[in-house]
């Protein structure tokens, strides 16, 4: 089984994060600038909150709201679902499908150490069974 941290190893990114105090332009400028779908909301180094684009859609754009004077923190999700690098492919897929989300917060000793997305995890999951299908035909062909 594969564990989170070994998925953080090999994005080999930086976690891309906003403070609540930032607008919602800025927020969604950082998203474009580094082509991501979510940022976590980090106040004073703790967690605090995720916005992503379903925020902009249905908390701005459709609400009629101002991006350039609409704070983060207004909108952003504050029930942050977080795991540790300890858990597995399986059971963060499982959160993410009882949680209706798409990325997950990692942290480790209450820091921000990663983020992953239902993307990773499914990207992971083809990875290992194609290793399992290539195995199989080498055993059967042998």
């Amino acid at each position: 089984m594969t564990i989170i941290q070994q998925i953080l190893k090999n994005k080999k990114r930086e976690v891309i994060s906003v403070r609540p105090d930032e607008t919602v332009l800025e927020a969604i400028q950082v998203m474009a600038d580094n082509d991501i779908g979510s940022v976590v909301v980090v106040d004073g180094g703790k967690v605090v909150g995720m916005f992503t684009e379903r925020h902009y859609a249905r908390k701005v754009i459709l609400k009629g709201r101002s991006s350039p004077k609409t704070k983060v923190g207004t909108i952003m999700t504050t029930k942050v679902v977080y795991v540790g690098p300890e858990r597995t492919v399986e059971e963060c897929m499982a959160i993410m499908t009882e949680n209706a989300i798409r990325h997950l917060p990692v942290l480790s000793e209450g820091r921000l150490v990663g983020i992953v997305s239902i993307g990773d995890l499914v990207k992971n999951t083809i990875s290992h069974q194609k290793f399992l299908i290539d195995q199989l035909q080498n055993y059967i062909t042998s």
